[in-house]
């Protein structure tokens, strides 16, 4: 009785601050040209709270692809995939949610890297649907939101990621089976590293990924790989913590696996085995979990990184699982599943303490890209 007296006390001393946290995710829904806001109240649930359309073709899906909030919470991003023929970056005011500007990139936009100071956006040209050549990484002033330049990187790159101390950027070749950096003072490619398993080294020479390595799900071998086996990799993410600035993590989508790889030796230090179709990846902002995405399974798979012991795997709601993103206090990871078909997408919030899906909430088409928004409304604060 004195406990419950006590609770109701503090709650009427607290006043707003005793009002439980709201936490609020962006997710593009690629075959909707929609943008969903979702806010998740724990102990409520989820909510979609605004729809933002996007695109200009009446006569075709433009394709909503990948989304990046700014680290201070005032701006959002969304690559328009597919074009005619090139994509473009449409750069939002968070919250008004309004349209400021629009820059046109190249073949298939999708994954996008912001250094910290929120200054410079990497968006990796996935050229989907164009000639297997080398595509290349734009590189986006975003004041003015002017590609500044283009760094020709390998086959389909994907998984665009800054460093925390915003001196590198990294991307994987999903046709190339490599890992590339780029120096962020020279906007140069500064070291390649091969990820095919058995073969894991840096490339000398240009080694612009030129042949095929060979793509698709985690069943089966493609040409060129080694012992019928090779990674697809498919995300990369840098460490975070203790870990930051040396390590980054690959996602080898079609051999089961996610690799560390330490970026000062430029070596495999960690291997963790995931199942089918790693896809996205997410490290904690403590950077003490690793969280990935399993596109072939309906599930997320938790990792420890001080033991390397995978901790969890909870299920999905929809299959397709597509992309994930932790809150910046590290108690919650927001999940997205594309779905197939006429089936429409879904977000999961699952709960990093008790590794359960907590609250589900249905999008609309192929929901794919996605962040976390935050800013004083958000726990934690603004990143």
């Amino acid at each position: 009785m004195a406990g419950a007296l006590g609770l109701a006390l503090a709650l009427l001393a607290g006043g707003a601050s005793a009002q439980p946290p709201v936490y609020r995710v962006y997710v593009a829904n690629e075959s909707s040209d929609l943008i969903s806001r979702v806010a998740f109240t724990p102990g409520v649930g989820a909510a979609v709270e605004k729809e933002i359309a996007v695109g200009i073709m009446p006569g075709d899906n433009d394709g909503a692809h990948g989304l990046s909030v700014s680290p201070d919470g005032r701006y959002w991003y969304v690559t328009i995939a597919h074009g005619t023929p090139y994509g473009h970056v449409w750069k939002f005011h968070a919250g008004p949610d309004t349209l400021l500007a629009r820059t046109r990139l190249g073949l298939f936009p999708a994954t996008m890297g912001i250094t910290p100071d929120g200054q410079f956006m990497l968006v990796a040209n996935f050229n989907l649907h164009g000639d297997m050549v080398p595509s290349d990484i734009s590189v986006v002033y975003t004041p003015e939101m002017v590609e500044v330049t283009k760094v020709e990187t390998c086959l389909m790159p994907h998984g665009s990621r800054v460093r925390p101390d915003g001196t590198r950027h990294y991307s994987a070749c999903m046709h190339s089976d490599q890992l590339v950096e780029i120096d962020l003072a020279t906007l140069a490619v500064s070291t390649r590293f091969e990820v095919t398993p058995g073969r894991e080294r840096v490339v000398t020479g240009e080694g612009n990924g030129e042949h095929d390595m060979g793509h698709g799900s985690s069943d089966g071998a493609g040409p060129g790989d080694v012992g019928g086996r090779v990674c697809s990799p498919t995300w990369v993410e840098p460490g975070l913590g203790s870990r930051a600035n040396r390590v980054v993590y690959v996602a080898c989508n079609r051999n089961g696996e996610i690799l560390e790889v330490d970026t000062e030796r430029w070596e495999v230090s960690r291997r963790f085995p995931t199942g089918r179709a790693p896809y996205n990846l997410e490290v904690t902002a403590d950077g003490e979990r690793l969280i990935a995405t399993l596109k072939g399974e309906q599930a997320v798979a938790v990792f420890d990184l001080a033991s390397g012991a995978e901790v969890g795997r909870p299920a999905t709601s929809r299959t397709v699982t597509h992309g994930v993103v932790a809150s910046p206090d590290g108690r919650y990871a927001f999940v997205s599943n594309e779905s197939v078909g006429s089936v429409r997408g879904t977000l999961d919030v699952i709960d990093l303490r008790s590794l359960a899906v907590v609250a589900t909430v249905e999008l609309e088409h192929q929901s794919g890209g996605i962040d976390f928004w935050p800013g004083p409304h958000a726990p934690g604060g603004a990143r």
